[in-house]
């Protein structure tokens, strides 16, 4: 079946992004089904950070097609107007408002809400309170909710600010190394959260952890210079021959 033919909640076509010389995206063609949880790993300098900035419209392709849902072009469209479409994105280090409880650090975070001033002065609604349970219970917070999000282990702040994406009912996740740092415990547990977000939204995760991916992945996406080297299981990938030669290659050439 043709790319062109299949409706596609995202694809990136012939995308190219150069900064002073160096090609960071070079050609990427980029394709992801809705409700798809996809996992992205590829050596540093692989492009990974430039092609979610890309996305969320941080940074402009030099050329290139960057498409979302069925004709919505999203290097048309600012950072504010991409996430109001429904593209969420949590960077590696969690930023939650450490002053508030997890219970208000949710609620700020709701879909339609204005603003931290408005929204601490206003009556929470029988239908918020309850959307706020929601994601408390699916982000494994519950009997976190009325502790200082500045008290929080590690891992609980990770699964808050995957929660306080979770309030603005995204549409696409975008997910910057949520094992960073983690124990294995915690580990384990984000990826049983990933996983079980697939589907009423569609998730894509970079990670180095190979731990982690194999926890995770359906399908993993190797990104090499700004390219997509291969797409696979977890297995093909980690079996390909172009992919031990990048990856793993450089590994074996610095433990000797």
């Amino acid at each position: 079946m043709s790319h062109s033919k299949r409706e596609f909640i995202l694809s990136l076509e012939g995308v190219n992004k150069e900064f002073d010389g160096f090609k960071a995206i070079n050609d990427l063609n980029f394709y992801m089904d809705a409700g798809e949880l996809r996992v992205i790993i590829g050596p540093n300098g692989a492009g990974k950070s430039t092609m979610m900035d890309i996305i969320t419209g941080r940074t402009r392709p030099d050329t290139g097609k960057v498409e979302f849902g069925k004709d919505t072009d999203l290097t048309a469209l600012n950072e504010y107007q991409i996430n109001r479409l429904g593209i969420g994105r949590k960077f590696q280090t969690p930023s939650v408002y450490v002053d508030h409880t997890v219970f208000e650090n949710l609620w700020l975070s709701l879909e339609g809400t204005r603003s931290v001033w408005s929204t601490l002065f206003s009556r929470i609604t029988p239908a918020q309170r309850e959307r706020i349970q929601e994601v408390l219970k699916t982000v494994g917070l519950v009997d976190r909710a009325d502790v200082k999000a500045g008290s929080l282990a590690h891992g609980q702040k990770q699964w808050l600010e995957i929660g306080m994406l979770l309030a603005q009912n995204p549409r696409l996740l975008l997910v910057d190394e949520p094992a960073a740092g983690m124990t294995d415990e915690e580990t384990a547990k984000t990826g049983e959260l990933l996983v079980s977000l697939a589907g009423k939204h569609s998730v894509i995760v970079i990670e180095h952890d190979m731990v982690f991916v194999r926890q995770i992945a359906r399908t993993v996406t190797v990104l090499h210079q700004g390219h997509v080297l291969c797409e696979g299981t977890v297995d093909q990938v980690q079996n390909n021959e172009r992919v031990i030669e990048v990856y793993l290659g450089r590994k074996k050439k610095a433990e000797h």
